[in-house]
């Protein structure tokens, strides 16, 4: 009897053991079904302003405004036609070359003139230093309104308004203390035998920047030139601040000049244009992504 019960109950601790698992699999299978739902719906809400941008460049004005549907009835390539020629008698090439110059410019500028800041507040010993370094970063909690008028003052005595000098000096001056901050956090998380070995060798800090420290640099270099190509690329209050004449335009904008509210507002052709001037920055970031992640968790290392 007793071999029997246990049997009897080995069975029924199988059947259990059976049944719990069949539970635990069922409920892991709904929580991936809901995770998978809920980011298929994020997905969606974050892709559809650009998928409706992409199908409106291919639909006639009249068939945007008002209308609802994605895919368009009328499809046709009229708008991206009128947005290569341009607005006002100036092309959209003209736009394009005046945005490449001012993302490239600021690219270059960002690049050179933070990498050299950022290595002078990680390895450089003078006096100040710390006090300098918080000075600097205060200034990402100063609000841009508060200096664009005293800017625009200078600049104007200056007679630079109407060039692209106002949009780019400071990029040259490591005026930009967020791409400061991330290159010195990368710098300070780099050994520093590796500068006392150069300097065993002879080598001064020219030597230790440009022959150690630049090529270990590409992913916090390669972040810095993503961000600011991008935030050059799509900014709109600075050239519209300092630029007055239309063939010094950048295609932000450009973009505005097809919406008229006084007259007949071209929204096909700002659609199309608008899809052109994502395709650098798509492309772009392509080029340069598996840099990304690398170079912006940076930020947060300590040396």
């Amino acid at each position: 009897m007793s071999v029997v019960s246990a049997t009897a109950d080995n069975l029924v601790s199988s059947h259990d053991s059976a049944q719990l698992r069949r539970s635990t699999r069922n409920r892991k299978r709904v929580r991936s079904l809901v995770f998978h739902l809920c980011s298929l719906a994020l997905v969606v809400i974050v892709l559809y302003p650009a998928v409706w941008m992409l199908m409106s460049s291919f639909k006639p004005s009249s068939e945007i405004v008002g209308n609802v549907s994605i895919i368009p009835t009328d499809a046709t390539l009229a708008n991206f036609q009128k947005a290569i020629e341009g607005i006002g008698g100036v092309s959209f090439w003209t736009f394009f070359t005046n945005s490449l110059i001012l993302a490239v410019g600021s690219v270059v500028g960002i690049t050179l003139s933070c990498s050299v800041s950022a290595y002078a507040f990680a390895r450089i010993d003078f006096p100040g230093r710390n006090v300098f370094f918080a000075l600097m970063i205060g200034t990402l909690l100063l609000p841009f309104h508060v200096v664009i008028i005293p800017q625009y003052i200078v600049f104007n005595r200056m007679g630079l308004v109407d060039t692209f000098v106002p949009l780019l000096i400071g990029k040259f001056l490591a005026a930009e203390a967020f791409f400061v901050f991330l290159m010195v956090q990368f710098m300070r998380n780099l050994p520093r035998e590796l500068d006392e070995a150069a300097r065993i060798d002879g080598a001064g800090h020219v030597r230790i920047f440009r022959s150690i420290m630049l090529p270990l640099m590409k992913p916090a270099l390669v972040t810095s030139s993503i961000f600011a190509f991008i935030w050059s690329w799509n900014d709109f209050f600075g050239p519209l601040l300092y630029l007055k004449r239309p063939d010094l335009y950048s295609l932000p904008i450009a973009l505005r000049l097809f919406v008229d509210q006084t007259t007949t507002s071209d929204y096909g052709a700002q659609m199309a244009m608008a899809v052109l001037a994502l395709v650098p920055v798509m492309l772009f970031f392509l080029v340069f992504q598996r840099y990304l992640v690398e170079g912006v968790a940076t930020q947060g290392l300590k040396g």
